[in-house]
């Protein structure tokens, strides 16, 4: 028989609700630190398409993105993100990188998966990072493909 503490603490646990099942794909184009970075986090939350932000500069200056939808650019299913001025840029899964230009027809940058965690047992874990390209590339076109 089990200590009544122990039935306590197992039925409180039992009526807690579900911790909410975050994950994010990090891309980047560029070395942090410079005028020129860029970077593209795209987050699930409980299996479903959630949010997305974009940061650029030397600075990390951020702006939240909204899905604008499916698109399909050069003959390759893609999605487009647009800023809050409006701004529309078109994202296309290739292999694992991500292919982002400013028009179907302009030419793209290619942004790759971006590491996100400790270097040589230095730095900070992402609990809830894709932990390599492939799983980041799983997550962009499994959620924001349709």
């Amino acid at each position: 028989m089990l200590p009544y503490c122990l039935v306590f603490l197992l039925a409180l646990l039992a009526a807690r609700p579900a911790q909410a099942q975050n994950t994010v794909a990090n891309y980047a184009f560029g070395r942090p630190g410079t005028a020129s970075y860029e970077h593209f986090s795209f987050w699930t939350k409980d299996g479903q398409r959630y949010t997305m932000q974009y940061s650029y500069g030397a600075d990390r200056r951020d702006a939240t993105l909204r899905y604008a939808g499916p698109a399909t650019v050069g003959g390759q299913p893609s999605f487009k993100v647009q800023f809050a001025n409006g701004r529309v840029l078109y994202l296309t899964p290739s292999g694992t990188q991500l292919r982002v230009a400013t028009s179907p027809t302009a030419a793209p940058k290619a942004f790759t998966w971006e590491y996100e965690g400790p270097v040589n047992g230095v730095g900070t874990a992402c609990s809830v990072c894709t932990p390599n390209a492939a799983a980041a590339m799983q997550l962009v076109r499994a959620h924001y493909l349709k």
